[in-house]
């Protein structure tokens, strides 16, 4: 019996790999950041799609709950704090 992986990995795009080796540590941090920016923006445009009453805080903390809610150790969620100005 042949075990058939349930994903297929894309082939690795090499020249890719090889523009990023060519980048120096600090532009390879930027990239990673700019990375990093796109995949908050779309998640916070999903949830803002699913709890379209939510504060932009409230939607901030759904995204932190999100992006690293599953790592061990990891102590939220945090109670939702209001503002004393607010009160």
């Amino acid at each position: 019996m042949s075990y058939e992986p349930a994903y297929q990995f894309d082939p690795a795009d090499w020249e890719a790999i090889r523009l990023t080796r060519s980048l120096t540590p600090g532009q390879r941090i930027q990239r990673m950041l700019h990375a990093r920016e796109l995949v908050a923006a779309l998640v916070r445009s999903r949830l803002r799609e699913h709890f379209p009453g939510l504060s932009d805080r409230e939607i901030n903390l759904k995204l932190v709950e999100e992006l690293c809610g599953d790592q061990p150790g990891f102590p939220g969620p945090w109670p939702i704090l209001q503002d004393p100005k607010d009160s």
